[in-house]
């Protein structure tokens, strides 16, 4: 961003994730409205995350050039602001400027009290104004009684239940209903075909752990790690035991181009994680350096950001290695899991559950703690042997873990 004479630019990020496309999702503001250094102005939308553009000075938004739903490319011109000495230097009176097409409109409630407006942050504004919900309606559960994310999706939940508020398209009783996709679902759909039709042959290999040893030390140290707030998760686990798996086969942290295959040192590993009906996937990096408490608390901290839809674009980039664990909603096995591109595999956690189990050496049934994981592997890059090697390595560490 650049400032020329009285006029500020008001520009995409230049850095943007390798592969993902960004279109307007909102404007916070509209043209005539003043506007402060810092302040949100923009809601950019990516397959990934939701990226707040802020004001680059203060003044009066004077164009907007780019419409929601439009392309944008990094570092595109999005609108200007005239920074003019004064209240409204060289802006039209504000009830003489119409609002732009495609800009924001305040949410029910919010319209007629700006100073209300200011008080809500952009990822409550924006679910407030997706379900046509007034924010009076509301009692806030954040600091000085501010409206929260959560405090939103329990009113809509409720009014879901209530049949009041959905914001699906009801069709009249006995025809179809219809759900809008979401520009960020469609950006799903296509990455997807897109990775598993025309991009990697999909492989997947399937094992069983024996989670006994996992829980013992769980159950050993869960209340010395709650009391420092950090919550122990089996996710956690998980990621450290790919650490010697990956070792054991580097090729498993790669990707495959046209000339070569690129095997990486550091381990920044996505962690799928559910918001609402949609998938993000947060990177933790460099895991292969972190003990278990800290890859603990950096893993509750991803999760609750990607929940609170706070997540930036760096912490879904760069990933190399990608777990889904999604036993957690209770399924079994899921194959495949599609290879989240470029990456070369991606490793699929099953439910925990009770099995009963041939005692290892004995001749008698023995009950454990099991689940099945699945890891996807694009073809080009890997065989069958060096997938179940990573496999055997990875629920080796599950089943050897030290108390």
């Amino acid at each position: 961003m650049r400032a020329e004479a009285q006029v500020l630019e008001i520009r995409a990020p230049a850095e943007q994730t390798e592969g993902t496309r960004s279109q307007v999702l909102r404007w916070l503001k509209a043209v005539g409205d003043r506007v402060a250094l810092n302040e949100p102005l923009i809601e950019l939308e990516t397959d990934k995350v939701t990226v707040e553009v802020a004001a680059p000075g203060s003044g009066v938004l004077q164009e907007i050039l780019k419409q929601e739903q439009e392309a944008v490319d990094p570092g595109d011109l999005l609108g200007r602001i005239d920074a003019s000495t004064g209240a409204s230097a060289g802006a039209m009176p504000r009830s003489e400027v119409p609002r732009a097409v495609g800009s924001v409109s305040a949410p029910a409630g919010v319209a007629n009290d700006r100073s209300a407006a200011h008080l809500l942050s952009p990822a409550v504004r924006r679910l407030l104004d997706e379900h046509s919900v007034d924010p009076s309606s509301i009692e806030g559960s954040g600091q000085g009684g501010r409206i929260t994310v959560q405090d939103v999706l329990r009113a809509v939940s409720h009014s879901t239940q209530s049949g009041v508020g959905a914001t699906e398209t009801e069709a009249p009783e006995g025809q179809i209903r219809r759900v809008p996709h979401s520009a960020v679902r469609k950006r799903i759909a296509e990455h997807m075909t897109r990775s598993l039709l025309h991009t990697a042959p999909h492989v997947t290999t399937v094992f069983e752990a024996d989670m006994s040893a996992v829980l013992r030390h769980r159950e050993k140290h869960r209340d010395s790690y709650a009391r420092e707030g950090v919550p122990l998760t089996l996710t956690a686990y998980f990621l450290q035991a790919c650490v010697p798996a990956i070792r054991a086969v580097p090729q498993i942290n790669s990707r495959w181009t046209e000339t070569d295959l690129e095997i990486f040192a550091s381990i920044p590993i996505g962690v799928a994680t559910a918001v609402e009906e949609e998938l993000v996937v947060p990177v933790l990096r460099n895991v292969e350096g972190l003990d278990l408490r800290e890859t603990a608390r950096r893993l509750s901290d991803l999760t609750r950001r990607a929940r609170e839809r706070r997540l930036t674009p760096a912490d879904v980039r760069g990933g190399t290695f990608t777990i889904s664990n999604h036993g957690v909603s209770g399924s079994l096995l899921a194959t495949p899991i599609v290879i989240h591109q470029p990456q070369s595999a991606i490793l699929g956690i099953g439910k925990l559950e009770e099995r009963v189990v041939v005692g290892e050496g004995e001749d008698r049934f023995v009950v454990q703690p099991r689940c099945y994981v699945t890891l996807t592997i694009d073809h080009r890059v890997l065989d069958g042997q060096r997938a179940n090697r990573f496999l055997q390595s990875f629920v080796a560490a599950l089943a050897g873990w030290a108390d």
